[in-house]
């Protein structure tokens, strides 16, 4: 499954397909009400203390975070600025329709039900070739800036957002160690299931060359 040679177009709307997901997978863990993945525990507690919605405090951090990597020469592609906007637009969109968890019972299943979406959704996402995350590229940044092993550094990350979100009121329960510790094997298996190889993905980024074959493309439509 690799759409990064296919056209522009296409790859586009398999971005979309991508992000849609991430947002529904997103959306069931947090609306599982049974404790959040370590960047939502962030999300959520900034939230509740500027009264800002999720979604639109998702998108605040992503772009502050696209600009930063930015500001140390990260490469970035319209997959990353697509990333950070449209996740947390659709989430305010799609999480008033699911309902909240409110036990174990139900929290539990649809926990495990977004990180599978989520699985499927980085799929699609890396799949479409144009681009990767504003927090993947951070951590990239901060390989280069510490010279750390990259597993330090992502588990360093995902420690310090969860800290802060838990004292800005963020909550850290069970969904918080199921996702730190389950959320690889989705993304595993849904490789497994797609047969697909991230190894054979060349991603377009945001230069002279890729626009220039951008307007090529448009030119054609």
């Amino acid at each position: 499954m690799d759409f990064s040679k296919k056209a522009f177009p296409i790859r586009l709307i398999i971005l979309v397909v991508g992000l849609f997901l991430y947002a529904v997978g997103i959306s069931l863990t947090i609306r599982a009400n049974i404790g959040y993945a370590p960047w939502d525990v962030f999300h959520v507690g900034i939230s509740g203390l500027s009264g800002l919605t999720i979604g639109t405090v998702s998108i605040l951090t992503g772009v502050s975070i696209v600009i930063l990597n930015a500001f140390f020469k990260e490469k970035i592609g319209i997959g990353t600025i697509a990333n950070a906007v449209l996740i947390g637009f659709m989430m305010d969109l799609i999480m008033p329709f699911i309902p909240r968890g409110t036990s174990y019972f139900v929290g539990v299943p649809m926990l495990l039900g977004g990180l599978f979406i989520i699985g499927f959704a980085t799929v699609f996402y890396i799949a479409a070739g144009l681009g990767s995350g504003p927090r993947d590229g951070l951590m990239i940044v901060l390989v280069k800036l510490t010279k750390k092993d990259i597993a330090l550094v992502r588990n360093a990350m995902e420690f310090t957002v969860t800290v802060l979100g838990y004292f800005l009121g963020g909550q850290v329960g069970l969904g918080t160690l199921l996702t730190f510790l389950s959320i690889g094997y989705f993304v595993k298996f849904a490789f497994k299931i797609t047969k697909f190889d991230v190894n054979a993905i060349e991603h377009d980024y945001l230069d002279m060359n890729f626009l220039k074959g951008l307007m090529k493309a448009v030119e054609k439509v």
